[in-house]
């Protein structure tokens, strides 16, 4: 049925009952999210997307309000049979819509979505790397064992993880965190000789990769003793998205196997980017900013 030779199509909020359909839309495109992965945005944030008179999932948009005047916008995919409608448009305007005309919205732009973003006052202020490993090789530890400790995350731990979280993401992300550390494969933090806690990583099991972040450390060779625990005894495919300004942590990642696969850019639809304190070596995943 369609009107104009258009499909008709309707925009709705997308529920747990949508996840199988949400997982056929980004298998589509060759994107890797799996059930795990979308009940965590579930239970952070809100996702939309159209539906056809069948009710398929034709199209997505995640928005992750944070605590702070902060939010993320993600997982965006129109199905290819739909493309030329303006769904896209149209379901980032309603994530945009979720949100306070105050609060700053941040999102990691794919190639064909940026002339889109830009139309809707998005702009870009730097960019991450996206790494993958097959073949990871742990080179030596890059600091005396002795001054530092890693230890497994415990909820004593978290309180001191969301106060530096906020200062190294640029917003308050508790509940996002407390949802990401339930569904984390492993989670670590480093301690210095005292007990206070300095860092901290987690990693997170997908259907092709082990993704290593959120990855937050005082300097790369921290954030280097995470990445060795969080990829201790994993034999797959490794991924991590590095935040542009550690270059030094780049370069040992890929003597250690990691190999570049792009470049895409940090947008917001404000001036700038909120203050961060240069400790956010990873980001927890492109969809969460």
């Amino acid at each position: 049925m369609s009107i104009n030779d258009k499909p008709i199509v309707e925009l709705v909020q997308l529920k747990e009952r949508d996840v199988s359909g949400l997982i056929a839309l980004s298998s589509s495109i060759k994107w890797d999210y799996n059930e795990n992965e979308i009940k965590t945005i579930l239970s952070s944030g809100k996702i939309f997307g159209h539906k056809n008179v069948e009710g398929k999932v034709v199209s997505s948009a995640a928005v992750i309000p944070y605590d702070s005047s902060l939010a993320s916008i993600g997982m965006v995919i129109v199905d290819q049979r739909f493309r030329g409608m303006g769904l896209g448009n149209e379901v980032i305007k309603k994530c945009i819509g979720e949100v306070s005309t105050d609060t700053t919205i941040m999102l990691i732009a794919t190639e064909e979505g940026i002339p889109i973003y830009k139309k809707l006052g998005f702009q870009s202020v730097d960019s991450i790397y996206k790494f993958i490993c097959t073949d990871y090789t742990a080179l030596p530890k890059p600091v005396n064992d002795n001054e530092f400790i890693i230890d497994e995350f415990s909820d004593e731990h978290l309180t001191e993880i969301i106060t530096l979280d906020e200062a190294a993401f640029g917003g308050n992300r508790s509940r996002f965190l407390m949802n990401r550390i339930r569904q984390s494969e492993k989670c670590f933090v480093a301690k210095d000789k005292q007990g206070n806690i300095l860092g901290y990583g987690l990693s997170i099991l997908g259907p092709v990769n082990l993704v290593l972040g959120p990855i937050v450390a005082p300097n790369s060779e921290i954030a280097l003793l995470l990445v060795q625990q969080l990829s201790a005894k994993y034999q797959g495919n490794l991924r991590i998205d590095v935040i542009s300004g550690h270059e030094q942590f780049m370069r040992i990642l890929e003597k250690s196997g990691f190999v570049k696969q792009n470049q895409p850019p940090i947008m917001v639809n404000s001036v700038t980017m909120p203050v961060r304190n240069q400790t956010l070596f990873a980001v927890a995943a492109q969809i969460f900013g």
